[in-house]
């Protein structure tokens, strides 16, 4: 299944109650609660260590077995792995091209549509579908990763996203709190842990307090007569 960003209609719901989706039983009434949290990493992985493919698609698992979306950047290397683990976990995987359609996709970026169940063709170009990705999502996880990824943790940060950094023995991690350390903006929403499964824990916890908040609000009853 795909989508082109100019053919996608906005839909506005406000919850009733923020519902908990769980693997396998999905309340088609509140499917649009389901969370997205998305994997950001490097397409190209030489320098992120020999295990660093186990522990994407680790990471992609522990995303799926809690009844996420897992949202990527339909492109290769640590979010593939990732997107590989959430599909053998049973998982949904949603990924946003740089690619105006699936033929640019393939032939001109040559990105992979294998374990997505849903592309959108984006047609932004790298920058562009790195905004798109980071906003569709209620979460972001980094692993390693490279400059792009950093580009995308910046926008997840001004956007104040829930942020887990995954730690090991790539750069990223330490790059990352680096830039925090010398950035003068302190962020309370950004959350280290070097185990996938109490990462994604602790991210989650964090936004579905962000539901909870959010359900609040009501709009006004309106007759349809």
């Amino acid at each position: 299944m795909t989508y082109n960003m100019s053919s996608m209609e906005a839909t506005k719901e406000v919850p009733k109650e923020v519902v908990q989706v769980k693997p396998g039983v999905v309340d088609l009434k509140h499917a649009h609660l389901q969370l997205k949290l998305c994997v950001s990493g490097a397409a190209e992985t030489g320098h992120c260590g020999i295990d660093a493919y186990d522990k994407g698609l680790e990471l992609g698992r522990q995303i799926a077995k809690r009844g996420a979306i897992l949202v990527t950047g339909a492109t290769t290397g640590f979010p593939l792995w990732a997107a590989m683990g959430a599909k053998e976990a049973g998982g949904f995987v949603m990924g946003f091209s740089p690619a105006s359609t699936e033929k640019e996709h393939i032939e001109t970026y040559n990105l992979p549509i294998e374990y997505h169940d849903v592309i959108v063709y984006t047609g932004f170009g790298y920058p562009g579908r790195d905004l798109i990705l980071t906003r569709s999502s209620d979460a972001v996880f980094f692993g390693c990763g490279r400059i792009g990824t950093i580009h995308e943790f910046t926008i997840a940060f001004e956007d104040r996203k829930p942020i887990g950094i995954f730690e090991a023995d790539w750069d990223t991690d330490e790059v990352i709190k680096n830039i925090l350390t010398n950035g003068h903006r302190p962020n309370d929403r950004i959350l280290f842990d070097p185990d996938p499964a109490k990462l994604v824990d602790k991210v989650v916890a964090l936004v579905n307090e962000d539901k909870i908040n959010r359900a609040s609000f009501r709009f006004a009853p309106q007759d349809d007569a």
